[in-house]
């Protein structure tokens, strides 16, 4: 008889306390799902847009209602694609086209790869902000961070002294950050952030509008010296606004709302703010995630991509000189992605949801 192959899992599903309890007592349904987050992770995004497909493009379909999407990076950018258009897959895969065909020279400065991607920003949503503040459905709450003392300059070598500064009080405790930035949540207005009251860090709210969407878009992807600050987004208070991830990288937050944070991410783990990557002790909070139903690429999976991993922003070095060669490992692994999302179908429509999810 011939082998029998069997594909392992292309995902791995974990959940919260409360939505464990709840996913394996009923399954999970699409009107369960009120509140979606996005985390920061540049290019990573690209490696699960099949996944955002399926469950935009399709499952959440099944069941329109009124949803809040709350990102910061590239998690403001999918959700802003999202919500641009009533064909949100097509949507994302411009996304992801547009994202891998960027090219940067060896060296490239930060007011360039600014240029770029608010170039980038205005091909993708130019002409549909009034579709994204008027969606029937979908509230898009982008996170930025305001740049205090040393961080408002972009200045080289005093953004550098400031972010040092920064990364040695975050790793004596991570309530320091709060001399260094304050978050901002640039929101819909037609529905409340999906949050309770924050008190971690010093935090200001702003309403959404024409004016300051691709402005708020812009800043939440702002990494420090890799791109200029964004001074001044209309609105909100004065100052220069810089990469949501900072303070909220996989968006370790106090959740509220009636059902499940549906949780597409790049990993299994939640990792509170972008200095923590290297802090493994560094986990999200067990009661503030107590709703959320995290879904990522299994290990098994990536060690089938191109590259063994989802593309991320180190690949602009490693492929340095051979952007084709770069583009096509992209290219692969944004095809492959698909599989993510015909699998998170079927374990929905199977209910094998209940069997394979794991606590998070």
């Amino acid at each position: 008889m011939p082998a029998i192959h069997i594909r392992p899992p292309a995902l791995t599903i974990r959940a919260g306390r409360r939505a464990l309890e709840r996913v394996r007592d009923g399954g999970l349904r699409p009107e369960d799902v009120h509140v979606i987050p996005g985390a920061a992770g540049g290019p990573k995004a690209l490696g699960i847009s099949g996944l955002d497909q399926a469950v935009f493009g399709e499952w959440l379909m099944r069941a329109p209602q009124e949803r809040a999407l709350i990102g910061s990076s590239i998690g403001s950018w999918r959700f802003a694609a999202v919500a641009s258009s009533d064909d949100p897959a097509a949507q994302l895969a411009k996304l992801a086209e547009l994202y891998t065909s960027q090219r940067f020279s060896k060296g490239v400065s930060p007011a360039e790869v600014t240029r770029k991607s608010t170039r980038f920003l205005e091909e993708l949503i130019g002409g549909r902000e009034q579709t994204i503040l008027e969606h029937p459905w979908y509230r898009l709450n982008i996170v930025v961070v305001r740049s205090l003392a040393a961080l408002e300059d972009d200045a080289r070598g005093r953004l550098g002294l400031g972010l040092m500064r920064a990364i040695s009080a975050n790793m004596v405790s991570r309530r320091h950050l709060g001399r260094f930035f304050e978050r901002g949540i640039i929101h819909d207005q037609r529905l409340p952030t999906p949050l309770a009251k924050l008190v971690d860090f010093p935090s200001h709210q702003v309403p959404l509008s024409h004016e300051n969407l691709i402005p708020a878009l812009l800043a939440s992807a702002s990494i420090p010296l890799v791109m200029s600050g964004v001074r001044n987004i209309p609105g909100a208070p004065e100052g220069v606004y810089r990469d949501g991830g900072l303070l909220d990288y996989h968006l370790d937050l106090p959740y509220q709302q009636p059902g499940v944070v549906l949780y597409p991410h790049f990993t299994d783990r939640v990792v509170p703010g972008w200095f923590d990557k290297t802090l493994p002790w560094r986990r999200g909070d067990v009661g503030r995630l107590q709703d959320v139903v995290l879904v990522a690429p299994s290990k098994a999976y990536l060690e089938s991509l191109p590259d063994r991993k989802l593309p991320d922003r180190k690949d602009f070095e490693r492929y340095v000189g051979d952007d084709a060669g770069r583009e096509r490992s992209w290219r692969t692994a944004v095809a492959r992605s698909r599989q993510l999302g015909e699998e998170f179908i079927e374990l929905i429509d199977s209910g094998r949801i209940r069997d394979v999810l794991q606590p998070l």
